[in-house]
């Protein structure tokens, strides 16, 4: 029973001896900090003074520089857009500052303008900005064929302008399912001056809901090139098709392109059947019906 006891107080003992150490370690650390502290204390002062002197300047300049926007430069092409719209947009942000403005969001403001394509804006020392305007190029008018939302569409094939009126009648009218605007303006794109080379205006491309392509010339003739190999078949009637419709605009209705090896032409009018014939022999026109 004594060992036990003895064996205990001495327990006791080295942990007091460990509790002591431990507090003479954390005063004598204290105390260095103290002494760091104190033998810097100079530096310190001036260090937390050059900071507030740093404050105070950038605080004084930021409301020497960020006085209240007092003028707007703008600048590009207005057609579709006027000057009064673009100041409207911008009055606003007249009660910014020069530097606190948010220029993205006066670029956004503009953008959301229905005939913008896109804005640059920037400062304009000491007290403006300058804005830049791209307004939207109509190339055509865009008309979807299941019950989509029709309108204009600019140089990339975008439907920028939904449900248009008052529309020039000289732009192409393109037609297509829903989504589909931007390929069938590449189409017309791509085919427009290549038709141009040989003396023919594309007026109308088509592509219905099975996926068939169909032109429509400016005199009225219709070009049929259906779902299969449209590439090939365009460039076969280019080569081959348009040489024997440039002197019977007037009697052609269609030019079936949806065959193999050749070609047929609709006539509009009565004419000699020997001639449709032979019109189609020169061009290797094969028998049978026409391919998808």
């Amino acid at each position: 029973m004594t060992k036990l006891a003895t064996n205990a107080a001495i327990t006791i003992d080295d942990d007091i001896r460990t509790q002591r150490r431990a507090s003479k370690v954390q005063d004598e650390e204290a105390t260095s900090r103290f002494a760091w502290v104190k033998h810097h204390r100079r530096q310190l002062a001036w260090g937390v003074l050059l900071l507030g002197v740093i404050v105070i300047v950038w605080f004084a300049i930021r409301g020497i520089l960020d006085r209240p926007i007092q003028h707007a430069e703008i600048s590009g092409k207005f057609a579709q857009v006027s000057r009064i719209q673009i100041e409207q947009v911008l009055e606003p942000y007249a009660r910014k500052g020069f530097l606190s403005i948010d220029l993205d969001k006066v670029k956004i403001s503009l953008e959301a303008i229905r005939w913008i394509d896109h804005v640059r804006v920037e400062r304009a020392w000491p007290d403006g900005v300058r804005v830049f305007v791209t307004q939207q190029v109509a190339v055509a008018r865009w008309g979807a064929i299941n019950n989509g939302v029709s309108g204009l569409l600019n140089t990339r094939g975008e439907l920028f302008l939904p449900n248009a009126r008052d529309v020039r009648a000289d732009l192409p009218q393109l037609d297509g399912p829903e989504g589909t605007e931007g390929e069938v303006a590449k189409l017309y794109l791509d085919t427009y001056p290549r038709l141009l080379t040989v003396g023919l205006t594309l007026s109308r491309v088509t592509l219905d809901e099975r996926g068939a392509w169909s032109l429509q010339l400016r005199n009225g003739i219709e070009v049929r090139l259906g779902r299969e190999d449209v590439a090939a078949r365009l460039e076969r009637f280019i080569r081959a098709a348009s040489p024997v419709i440039a002197t019977r605009t007037g009697d052609v209705a269609y030019v079936d392109m949806r065959y193999s090896n050749g070609f047929s032409i609709g006539w509009g009018k009565p004419t000699n059947a020997s001639n449709s014939d032979r019109a189609n022999e020169n061009m290797g026109q094969s028998t049978g019906s026409p391919n998808v």
